[in-house]
Formats: C-alpha cells, sequence, structure tokens
C-alpha cells in the first residue's frame, strides 16, 4: 500500500511539472481601430481583444496591491513611430477586481472568457502598422504562468490628410481629449434638428446607409433562446378546448369505438395510434407551411402592419359570430365527402383519411381556435407556427390515444349536452376580446386615436361582464339551454370572470394592471391618470425639445429622453452621460411587459432619470417622415428609408444583428458599447437583472472616462 502511494506521488508531481514545463495555453491578441478611416488629428482607439482559455484567468493592468507586491499586472508597450501618439494610459474593459486572499491579501483585476484593452491615439499620418508588446500572467487554480512578450500588431489605417506630430514623441502621451474634440462627428443638440446627413451620427456614404457592427468584449449582443413554452402551452389548452366543442366532443367515443371493435387487439391499437399520429402530422405539416410561407422576415411586417392586423381583426369578430350561434364556418362538401371514401380502403390508409376526415368535418368549431392560435404563432420565428400547430394536434389527439388503450375510460366521460354550447359561447367571447387587441395594433403604429388605453378597457369591461352573465344564465344564445341551477365548476368561472372584470376596473382611472402588461394600449395613451406621480419631476434632465415629441411618441414612467439616435448621441457627449437605447414598438407586448414589470421599479426608474439619456427607437411606427435631407438607402434592408421607423429598425439591424423587440444598449457618447445588447428573455421580466445590467453600465463608462 505504502508503495503503491510513493509511486502516485511521484507520477503526480511529474505530471504537474510537465505541465509547467510546456506552460500554460496562452491567449490569442488580436488589434483592430475603433474607425476604419480617420482624418489626420482624430482622436480614435486601439481595440486589443483576446480569448482567455477555459477555466484560467488572466490579470488586467488594476490591483491596489503594493509596486512590487501582488500577480503580475498587464503592461503594453508601444513601439514609436510619427504617424500616431498615445492619448493617456491604456485600460482595461470588463475585468472584475477579486480579492486574492490566500496569499496576496490584495485585489486585481481579472478577465474570464473574454478581455479587451483600449488605447487612445492621436493620428498624424496613414499607419501602415503600430506594433505593441504584452506581457502578463495567466493563472488558473493550480497556479500561474507568465505571458512573455507578446507581440501585438494592428491592421493598416488610412488617413485623409497629414500633421506634424506635436513636440511629445509618439511614445510619450499627450493630455486627454475633451467631449468638444474626442470625436470629429459630434452634434450640437441645439442644432441637431437642422443637422444633415453628413454630419448625423448615423453615417451615410453616397446617399447609403453604413452598417457599424458594435461589439462589447467582442460580443455584438446576447444570444438568447427564444423562450417557446408559453406559445406551446396557448396551443396545447386551445387543443384540450377544441376537444370540448359540441363538434368534436360526440365524435370522440365513436372513434374509439370504431377502432376497438377489433377482435385483433393489435390491429385495433395500431389504428387507432395511427389515427393520432395522422392528427399529430397534418396539423404540424399545415404550421410547417405557413412557417415556410411567412418566415422570420415577415414577422414584423404581419406584426405591425395595418393590413394583416385588420384583417385578423375581422377574422376574429367572425369567428366569434360563428361560435355565437349566427352560422358555421364549414368547408365544401366534396372535400370531405372524398376524405370519407378512402376511409372504407382500410389497412394502414384508413386511420389515416380517417384522421383528415374528423380534421375536416369538424372544422366549423376547430377552425376559429385553429385560427387564433396560428395568427398568434405567425408574429414570431420560423419556428412559431411548427411549434403552435404540434401543441394543439398533441392536446387533440391525445384522447384518441389513451382511451384507445383504456377503453374503460369511455365510462367516465360526461355525457353531450347544452355544455357543450356553452363553451362555444365562451370561446366566442374571447375571440372577440382577441379582434380588440389586433385593432390596437395598428391604432397605435399609424397614430390613429380610436382605441386609447381607456376605451380598449371599457370595451374589455363590457365583454367579460356580458360573459359572467352569461355563466349566470342571465344571457342565452341559439341552441342554448337553460341554466336553472349553477354548478360548483360554472360557479367558479363565474367568480373567475367576475374577479377580472373587478381587477380591470381601477385601470380606467391609470392603475398599471401588470398583469395585462402587452395586452392593453400603453399607459401613456391614456387621458386620464388619477396617480400622477408617474410622471416627471418637472426637472427636465435633457438638452432640449426633442423631435418627434408631438409626434404620439411616449416614453414610459414619465422618464424624459429622445426618440432619434443622432439627437440623444449629441445630448449624451453634451452631458458626459451613458447613453440607454430603447429599440421598441407599438405593438410589441413584451416591450410593454418589461416596462411594466422592470422598468417600473423605483431603483430603475432613478437610474434611468439621473444616470442616462434614454431614447426610445420605434421599429414599426408607420406615421412620422423623415426629412427628405435624411431619406438614404439601407444597408440591411437595402429599400430607401423614408420613415423614422424603417429607420431605427435599420440601425438595430445594422449595429446590433438584430430585429426583435424590445433590444436594450447602453453606450457611450462615442458610440462605445457598455454592456452586451440584450433582449426582454435576458431579464426575465424581472427588475433585479434590469437594475443590474444598469448599474454595469455606468460603471463601465466611468473605466472608459479615465
Amino acid at each position: 500500500m505504502f508503495k503503491k502511494f510513493i509511486f502516485s506521488a511521484i507520477l503526480s508531481i511529474l505530471t504537474f511539472g510537465s505541465v509547467f514545463a510546456a506552460g500554460f495555453p496562452k491567449p490569442k491578441f488580436t488589434s483592430t481601430f475603433s474607425k476604419n478611416q480617420a482624418n489626420a488629428g482624430d482622436i480614435i482607439e486601439i481595440i486589443i481583444r483576446f480569448d482567455v482559455p477555459k477555466g484560467f484567468h488572466v490579470f488586467s493592468e488594476k490591483s491596489d496591491c503594493p509596486e512590487d507586491d501582488g500577480p503580475m499586472r498587464a503592461s503594453i508597450d508601444f513601439k514609436p513611430n510619427a504617424t500616431y501618439q498615445l492619448v493617456g494610459k491604456f485600460y482595461g474593459i470588463g475585468d472584475h477586481m477579486v480579492k486574492e486572499d490566500d496569499v496576496w491579501h490584495c485585489s486585481s483585476g481579472e478577465f474570464l472568457d473574454k478581455g479587451e484593452f483600449r488605447q487612445k491615439i492621436k493620428v498624424l499620418s496613414n499607419i501602415e502598422s503600430i506594433e505593441m508588446i504584452f506581457n502578463g500572467q495567466i493563472c488558473n487554480e493550480s497556479g500561474c504562468d507568465n505571458i512573455r512578450d507578446a507581440v501585438i500588431k494592428t491592421p493598416k489605417l488610412s488617413v485623409a490628410g497629414k500633421i506634424e506630430p506635436t513636440p511629445a514623441t509618439p511614445t510619450e502621451t499627450v493630455a486627454e481629449p475633451t467631449e468638444s474634440n474626442l470625436d470629429t462627428a459630434s452634434v450640437n443638440p441645439a442644432t441637431t434638428a437642422n443637422q444633415t446627413n453628413t454630419s448625423a451620427t448615423y453615417r451615410f456614404e453616397n446617399g447609403k446607409g453604413v452598417c457599424n457592427t458594435k461589439t462589447f468584449n467582442g460580443i455584438q449582443s446576447a444570444e438568447s433562446t427564444e423562450d417557446y413554452m408559453g406559445l406551446f402551452i396557448l396551443a396545447l389548452i386551445s387543443g384540450f378546448a377544441a376537444l370540448l366543442t359540441p363538434c368534436v366532443f360526440p365524435m370522440i367515443p365513436m372513434t374509439v369505438s370504431f377502432f376497438i371493435r377489433n377482435k385483433n387487439r393489435k390491429i385495433a391499437l395500431r389504428d387507432s395510434f395511427l389515427f393520432a399520429f395522422s392528427i399529430i402530422a397534418f396539423y404540424t405539416i399545415i404550421g410547417t407551411l405557413v412557417a415556410y410561407t411567412f418566415g422570420a422576415t415577415a414577422a414584423n411586417w404581419v406584426s405591425t402592419h395595418w393590413i394583416p392586423n385588420i384583417f385578423f381583426t375581422v377574422i376574429f369578430i367572425i369567428f366569434a359570430a360563428s361560435f355565437f350561434g349566427a352560422f358555421e364556418i364549414v368547408l365544401p362538401s366534396s372535400i370531405v365527402n372524398k376524405m370519407d371514401k378512402q376511409v372504407d380502403k382500410g389497412g394502414f390508409m384508413g386511420p389515416i383519411f380517417m384522421a383528415i376526415t374528423i380534421a375536416l368535418v369538424s372544422f366549423s368549431c376547430t377552425g376559429p381556435i385553429v385560427g387564433t392560435v396560428m395568427v398568434e404563432a405567425v408574429q414570431g420565428g420560423a419556428m412559431r407556427p411548427i411549434i403552435a400547430m404540434f401543441g394543439f394536434s398533441l392536446a387533440f389527439a391525445l384522447p384518441f390515444g389513451l382511451l384507445s388503450l383504456f377503453p374503460s375510460w369511455m365510462n367516465n366521460l360526461p355525457k353531450s349536452g347544452g355544455w357543450l354550447n356553452s363553451v362555444k359561447v365562451v370561446l366566442g367571447f374571447i375571440e372577440l376580446a382577441f379582434a380588440l387587441k389586433f385593432l390596437s395594433i395598428p391604432d397605435q403604429t399609424y397614430h390613429w386615436g380610436i382605441l386609447d388605453r381607456e376605451v380598449y378597457l371599457a370595451i374589455w369591461i363590457v365583454i367579460f361582464t356580458l360573459l359572467g352573465l352569461y355563466l349566470l344564465g342571465k344571457i342565452k344564445f341559439s341552441h342554448d339551454d337553460d341554466v336553472p341551477r349553477l354548478n360548483i365548476f360554472r360557479l367558479g368561472l363565474v367568480i373567475t370572470v367576475f374577479s377580472f372584470v373587478m381587477y380591470m376596473i381601477p385601470g380606467m382611472w391609470g392603475a398599471p394592471l401588470k398583469a395585462l402588461a402587452g395586452y392593453l394600449p400603453p399607459l401613456s395613451s391614456q387621458d386620464f391618470h388619477a396617480n400622477t406621480g408617474m410622471h416627471s419631476s418637472g426637472v427636465s434632465t435633457i438638452c432640449g425639445t426633442p423631435k418627434y415629441a408631438n409626434e404620439k411618441l411616449h416614453i414610459p414612467h414619465g422618464l424624459e429622453g429622445y426618440y432619434d439616435y443622432d439627437e440623444a448621441l449629441a445630448c449624451a457627449k453634451a452631458q458626459n452621460k451613458p447613453l440607454f437605447i430603447d429599440f421598441t414598438g407599438h405593438g410589441c407586448v413584451n416591450c410593454r411587459k418589461m416596462e411594466e414589470k422592470a422598468w417600473s421599479d423605483p431603483a430603475a426608474l432613478k437610474i434611468l432619470r439621473e444616470k442616462y439619456i434614454v431614447v426610445a427607437l420605434f421599429v414599426d411606427d408607420k406615421k412620422i417622415q423623415l426629412p427628405k435631407n435624411e431619406w438614404f438607402k439601407g444597408n440591411a434592408s437595402g429599400k430607401m428609408i423614408t420613415m423614422l421607423g424603417d429607420k431605427n429598425a435599420e440601425i438595430e439591424q445594422c449595429y446590433f444583428g438584430k430585429t426583435v423587440q424590445p433590444l436594450y444598449v447602453l453606450m457611450d457618447g462615442n458610440e462605445n458599447l457598455l454592456q452586451p445588447a440584450y433582449t426582454a428573455e435576458y431579464f426575465n421580466f424581472k427588475s433585479e437583472p434590469f437594475i443590474k445590467f444598469l448599474e454595469d453600465g455606468v460603471t463601465n463608462f466611468k473605466k472608459i472616462k479615465k
């Protein structure tokens, strides 16, 4: 045993020694300039980025340890030449101060995963390359290794003009620039409204927009997988609701009986499961065709343009009328009869055609429900219609498969009756409420002003009050039975509906109604607010009157800000504050949810009001036209940009590679990102991560200022 221990110890020492003999993995450095072109005399930045191997960290230049103590600090030596002068000292971005308690008893800056250093320079003439020598230290839990004399070279930089260097040599530093000379494209906020294309921060060349990708530590925007669970659950519930309609529910025992009457149990089970899978395949194929037809690129048009939204409004009203018993929506009988004839062929094809026949025959009840789910699905990514139809069909097919496995369960099914028609009528009220939602979207994007928040709420209150009275038996539709008494389930629905109505009533006086965030018009569209505390304190925190302020554009919770990127950036420079960019939309559900659930936190509002210049860039606005001297051909879209909403969408796609809203961006007055750009999914609609995002942006802004 002792010999084994000695052998293991020697082997461990040799292995550990061999690792150090080979050296730790070294980061690979890349270098770029903050601008691809510059004029002589411009102040620009050298940006040095590197990846840190997994499980390791690299020390930055920051440390509160004594000069001759602590970990080895990062250092960069810039080889002198006559084409540039250093401005200030280099600094790290994205590092974290860590207490080195075990050995040094002081704190040092550390980079994990990615690192970035920056150095400001004054450009004097064309730069062939600037050579830099990096020295530092890389460590993990087992130890540290030095990074010695790593050579880093910049690319070429074309410079217009040439100036002689100041008496300071290129290796010496000149004074830190002021805000006025930091960027030659700075704009005076007082004259922003009269600026031309050539002076705009969102740059144009020969009448065409220029895409200038923004990154933070090499990251453009945080990738977040879209959460499809909410859509899947909605589709699943809709599938179960479709089962409870009078067109479908009576067919369940008849269809299952058709399968289980076969004396060969294996064939009966095979046919029933083939039937269930065929239903799933039928609806999922429909979802796939819709996804292929619309795709992700059409989602913004479908969700914001007046044509599809008015169409959806009319369709939902028709669906509601059908559920109320005004008429039935049926497919041509010739199609149904052809499918029905195929059922008699038996074999494998019989159950498949029976599934298609059931789907077609039940269309008068399932059509409006499927349509509702599909309309919700097409307003997003290409995967949404497929997931929606799979969820709907899974719930729709589940009883057929389970009852074929357990035929005795059919004895527990409730008997058909008037309650099935009640299900249809309840769904009709819900369809009517959804119709209002789709009418509200173009009302906001086109500034019609016919469906402001209090009008919308008043109609919803009436709709759900009528639903409650119907459940009580005070209102009757065709095919309805009398309601001599309430059962427990129906009473529970009555209580739920009237509780919902009572919850909505304070919204008529400006209550935020956070549970409905995203489904109501914004609070700014309401004429009367009982809670005036949500508005600005009266002390202006911006540089002047914003452009487009009188065009029915609003920033939530009484925050002051801008609606034009160039104007907001100029004010951020003038006030020496970071910029908070909100890529938003009038018809954006997630935008309203974030504003009501995350922005509304007093701590978040305090930071936004005091620490940032806020700009809301509405990407779906269809009303506000740009001045003709600001029209340009979009680089990302390829079309002529004449509207404010299209310009904002172009900036989002060009700078951050995104077309989704909301997208939150923090940057300084020189367009340096202070954090990666994040969508709502990153914050999970909670205030805590949103506040941290804002605080980290302020911290990094102060670092860059130094």
